[in-house]
């Protein structure tokens, strides 16, 4: 799962290209507001893929768990049948199936933890995702702003980038 990124480095250059040529102030500080909203975009974008590759390969894992603790389930299965055939088990028999319940706890434990930081990791992605929304809507509307040159747009798009920074902080907080 790949972020799809929107392209608005021509936006962000076109904010500070109209900062310099106008003579209004506050558009350099729509230039520079933007360019600090372009850096944490960045950053949570980063921090989004990082979580959802995590997601990724902690449900394969948990995957393979699975798959382990089936393969064990056969086993003890098969020597189920071996000892019901046999009559009286021998002792080795019922060591060994015996063992298999054992790993199978285990092994049902760790895949049953896989299953859990995949679920934890998909969500802080989804979170990050969030917030990468709410910057890049936030820098094309201070973009509007510049274009436009109204200074209430800039408000808002201030408002999406605190949207964006409230995003960050849920998904540096989550669990």
């Amino acid at each position: 799962m790949e972020e799809s990124e929107v392209p608005l480095e021509h936006l962000h250059e076109h904010v500070k290209e109209t900062a310099e040529h106008s003579g209004a102030p506050w558009i350099s500080w729509v230039a520079l507001s933007t360019a600090i909203l372009a850096v944490l975009a960045a950053i949570a974008g980063l921090l989004s893929g990082r979580h959802v590759n995590e997601a990724m390969m902690n449900q394969i894992e948990a995957s393979d768990q699975w798959s382990y603790y089936q393969a064990k389930s056969i086993k003890a299965t098969v020597l189920d049948a071996k000892i019901s055939l046999a009559g009286t088990p021998n002792e080795s028999d019922q060591s060994k199936r015996d063992r298999y319940e054992k790993e199978q706890e285990e092994i049902k434990s760790e895949a049953e933890h896989k299953e859990a930081a995949a679920k934890s990791n998909f969500h802080k992605h989804e979170v990050f995702a969030g917030g990468v929304t709410m910057f890049q809507i936030a820098i094309a509307i201070a973009a509007i702003s510049a274009l436009t040159k109204r200074p209430r747009f800039w408000i808002v798009s201030l408002l999406f980038g605190a949207a964006g920074c409230v995003f960050l902080v849920l998904a540096a907080i989550a669990r």
